[in-house]
């Protein structure tokens, strides 16, 4: 599973409900939601 870094929990988490976007100069990423908290997390470059 990916992992990205929450910036409410202070803590690298694992992705909930990971989902791969790309960004408007063509990058991917992937988008999902901290375990704990509940808040977006994001990571770049994970295809």
């Amino acid at each position: 599973m990916a992992t990205a870094y929450c910036m409410k929990c202070r803590r690298k988490v694992e992705i909930r409900n990971p989902r791969q976007i790309i960004l408007k100069n063509s990058r991917p990423a992937v988008q999902g939601v901290c375990p704990s908290c509940g808040t977006k997390v994001f990571r770049i470059g994970k295809a």
